[in-house]
C-alpha cells in the first residue's frame, strides 16, 4: 500500500508535478497519425495535464503547439490554417511548426519576429503513431526505434481509446496476470475456438488461475512473469508468459505482437493506444483487421458504445460508474457471463474506472498476486525521484538495444523463465527501494 503523499507523487502528472516532469522527459505517442491531415484544420490535444493543438503543413510536417498563442494567450484551436503555418486569429501572428515565427503583421519592426520562436514541441512520426517529447530541450533523448516501426503499415494495426481515470490504473492492469482467468473468463473459453494468434496464445491461462510470479530489474523498467503449471490431455508443463514494463508507460503484451501504451491526458483521462503487429499477415487489411478487433472489443462500434471516444467519455447516456456499466445481472444470474460485461475491453475498463478517479492506494490489501502491481509502483516513484535528484529516469540515456526488448511466452524446458528472452538483461545496479 501507498501512504496519501506517495500516491499523490505517483499519479499526478501535471508540469508542477514530480511525476510529470519525469514523464515529460520520455518520448509520449499522442495520436494516430493517420487522424492528423496534411494543411487540415488543426485538432486539439489533451496530454499530461495541458492543452496543446496538432496541425500538418503543407510539406506534410506534424507540429505540435501550445494552445496558448505566445503573444497574447489566445487559441492556436482558432488559428487559420495557412498551409505552411497556423495563423493566430487575435493579432495574426503565424507560426510554423518548429516554432519559428513567420510573421507579426502588428508589429513595425520586421526583424522582431526573430528575436523570438513559437511554443512549439518536438514531434516526430514513426510506426502509425506520432510522439512528442515535452521535456527541457537539454534532455531531449533520441526516439525508441521498435522492431515494429520497421513494418509496413499493412503488418501493423493502431488503435486508440480513451478512459476516465489514472493512468497508473490502466497500466496495474497490463502487469496483472492473475486476473486473466477470472474478469475475462468466458472470452478465455471462447478463445479455444476462434482462429486467430492472439486468441490461442492466451486459451490455457483459465487453467491455473493463481500463477506463480516473479519480476526482474532492468534498464527500461523490468520484465515481470506469471508461471502456470499445468496438468492436461497433453502432460504436465510451465508455462511462463513474460511481459516487460517500459518506462514509463509501456509494455509488451506476452504474446510478443501487442505494445500498448498507456499516456495521460490529465491525472483523471487516459489514452490506451495498442500496436499489434506481425511479421509475416497483413493484421491492417480486411477480413483480419475487423476479425482481431472484434475478438479483443476495439471496434469503432464498441469503443462509441462505451463511452470510450474523445466524443463520448463521460456521457450519461453510455457505460459508466453511475449506472454500474449497465452490467448484464440477469445473464450472471443464469451463468452465461461471469462479470455481466460484453467483452475484454469492457471488463478492464470497468474493473479500473470503478475503483475511483484516482484510486486511494492507502487502503489496498496486496498479496502473493501482486507482485508486478508493488514494483510498478516502484519504479515509476524511482522515476519521479530520479527527476527531483537531477538524475536521468529509468530507460533514458541507458543505450538500450530495443530491437531485444520484448514480451513473450512459451513452455518453460527448465527452471528458468529468462530462458525465453531473446536477450537478457542484468538488474541494474541502483536501489529501486
Amino acid at each position: 500500500m501507498l501512504n496519501h503523499e506517495s500516491n499523490q507523487r505517483l499519479c499526478r502528472v501535471g508540469p508542477d508535478d514530480v511525476m510529470g516532469q519525469a514523464m515529460r522527459r520520455y518520448w509520449l505517442p499522442f495520436m494516430l497519425a493517420e487522424h492528423l491531415n496534411v494543411a487540415a484544420e488543426p485538432l486539439g490535444v489533451e496530454l499530461m495535464g495541458e492543452r496543446f493543438v496538432a496541425w500538418r503543413d503543407d510539406s506534410g510536417r506534424p507540429g505540435l503547439f501550445h494552445q496558448s498563442c505566445l503573444h497574447r494567450g489566445a487559441s492556436m484551436r482558432l488559428a487559420r490554417a495557412e498551409g505552411d503555418g497556423l495563423r493566430c486569429i487575435y493579432h495574426g501572428w503565424k507560426f510554423a511548426v518548429d516554432g519559428t515565427v513567420i510573421d507579426t503583421p502588428n508589429v513595425a519592426d520586421p526583424n522582431f519576429k526573430t528575436r523570438i520562436k513559437g511554443r512549439t514541441f518536438p514531434v516526430r512520426e514513426a510506426g502509425g503513431l506520432l510522439w512528442a517529447y515535452l521535456g527541457p530541450a537539454e534532455h531531449e533523448p533520441a526516439l525508441p526505434h521498435w522492431p515494429w516501426m520497421d513494418l509496413p503499415d499493412a503488418q501493423r494495426l493502431v488503435t486508440r481509446h480513451v478512459e476516465a481515470c489514472n493512468f497508473v490504473q490502466v497500466i496495474e492492469g497490463l502487469v496483472d496476470s492473475s486476473h486473466l482467468g477470472l474478469l475475462h473468463m468466458n472470452g478465455l473459453q471462447q478463445s479455444g475456438a476462434v482462429d486467430l494468434g492472439f486468441a490461442q496464445k492466451v486459451n490455457s491461462m483459465q487453467r491455473n488461475l493463481a500463477p506463480e510470479l516473479d519480476v526482474q530489474d532492468t534498464d527500461f523498467g523490468f520484465y515481470y512473469a506469471a508461471l502456470r503449471k499445468i496438468d492436461d490431455e497433453n502432460g504436465q508443463r510451465t508455462e511462463a508468459r513474460v511481459a516487460a514494463f517500459v518506462a514509463p508507460c509501456c509494455v509488451l503484451n506476452p504474446n510478443g505482437d501487442i505494445a500498448t501504451f498507456v499516456v495521460p491526458q490529465d491525472d483523471g483521462r487516459t489514452s490506451f493506444i495498442h500496436v499489434f503487429w506481425s511479421a509475416t499477415q497483413d493484421l491492417n487489411r480486411e477480413p483480419l483487421r475487423s476479425r482481431h478487433l472484434e475478438f479483443i472489443g476495439l471496434t469503432p462500434v464498441v469503443l462509441d458504445d462505451f463511452g470510450l471516444t474523445d466524443e463520448t467519455l463521460g456521457r450519461e447516456d453510455r457505460p459508466n460508474p453511475r449506472n454500474n456499466f449497465q452490467q448484464d445481472r440477469e445473464a450472471m444470474r443464469q451463468g452465461k457471463s461471469w462479470s455481466g460485461l460484453p467483452g475484454l475491453i469492457e471488463e478492464d475498463v470497468a474493473a479500473c474506472v470503478s475503483s475511483g478517479v484516482m484510486r486511494d492506494r492507502s487502503r489496498e490489501m496486496l498479496s502473493t498476486a501482486d507482485v508486478g502491481i508493488a514494483h510498478l509502483y516502484r519504479t515509476l516513484l524511482a522515476c519521479a525521484d530520479s527527476v527531483k535528484q537531477g538524475k536521468s529516469p529509468v530507460g533514458v540515456d541507458r543505450g538500450v538495444d530495443w530491437s531485444q526488448v520484448r514480451g513473450t511466452q512459451g513452455v518453460l524446458g527448465g527452471d528458468d523463465w529468462r530462458e525465453l528472452l531473446v536477450a537478457k538483461h542484468p538488474p541494474v545496479s541502483e536501489d529501486r527501494g
